[in-house]
């Protein structure tokens, strides 16, 4: 930060840019994205944690003079395309771009760029090195659909490594604790291959529908547990049933000899 966070927080002197009016690239960029965050969400429920924020395709302001400059001259390229904060107050607070003045001092610790052939340069040159140099952000991946390639990188150094895929390409997120890798599927109507993340033991983290689609999964098996229970216990009172019957009908065949051995006087 080049000011203290303190005397950031005044009212500054000029308007914050939101938007640089260019639409993203595709149907499978816009969906993607949405898809992304709402897997980190997702993720961060499971794990429990309550500290982080997952936004996207939003200005990250890292300064007032980057802000005073963006005001004068225009943003020289959009924000990151997805990001992930840890160690913050609000996640749940609406946000129109990311105010690392008004959020502690926080920039990203992760970052997901979803390259494109009009980005793809900006994103393996001058965001990579402001990712690395002024937001120090801990890992930062690449990913481009042309091509489906998914790179990795660590910093280290203040510099980024690359990061070396595991099984079937997957990168392995320090931050998250989880995997980040391809998965061939439909989103709504749209069949592709997607980002996603998954579990240490390589199981997907699950999107809405998935989690909706589990949930009917096992009351349908819970209702067929049920039933197979009270065509079992159905079973049970059948048998006793027939025992009841046969332990009656040997009780009345024995009376019935006895009676007739009585007639004998042979008893």
């Amino acid at each position: 930060m080049s000011q203290p966070i303190a005397s950031a927080l005044a009212p500054l002197p000029f308007e914050l840019v939101y938007s640089d009016g260019e639409p993203l690239e595709s149907d499978w960029h816009v969906m993607q994205h949405a898809f992304l965050r709402e897997l980190l969400h997702q993720a961060m429920v499971e794990q429990g944690r309550t500290d982080t924020y997952a936004g996207g395709n939003m200005f990250v302001y890292y300064s007032v003079e980057q802000a005073r400059e963006v005001a004068a001259k225009g943003p020289p390229f959009r924000g990151p395309d997805v990001f992930w904060v840890t160690g913050i107050d609000e996640p749940g607070r609406l946000r129109k771009a990311w105010i690392s003045w008004e959020e502690g001092g926080r920039l990203p610790d992760l970052i997901v760029e979803l390259l494109s052939p009009s980005t793809a340069h900006i994103d393996r040159g001058v965001k990579k090195e402001l990712y690395a140099r002024v937001f120090r952000t801990s890992e930062y991946y690449m990913y481009e659909p042309e091509t489906r390639k998914l790179e990795g990188f660590w910093l280290a150094g203040g510099a980024y490594q690359p990061m070396a895929p595991g099984d079937q390409g997957r990168l392995w997120s320090r931050q998250l604790g989880l995997f980040l890798g391809l998965w061939h599927g439909f989103r709504e109507d749209k069949e592709a291959d997607w980002v996603r993340l998954f579990r240490p033991d390589g199981s997907l983290v699950p999107a809405q529908e998935e989690r909706a689609e589990t949930a009917l999964e096992r009351a349908e098996a819970e209702r067929q547990r049920a039933e197979t229970a009270l065509e079992r216990a159905e079973t049970e009172r059948q048998r006793a049933e027939v025992e009841r019957q046969r332990a009656e009908a040997a009780e009345a065949e024995l009376a019935r000899l006895r009676a007739l051995l009585e007639g004998r006087g042979q008893v």
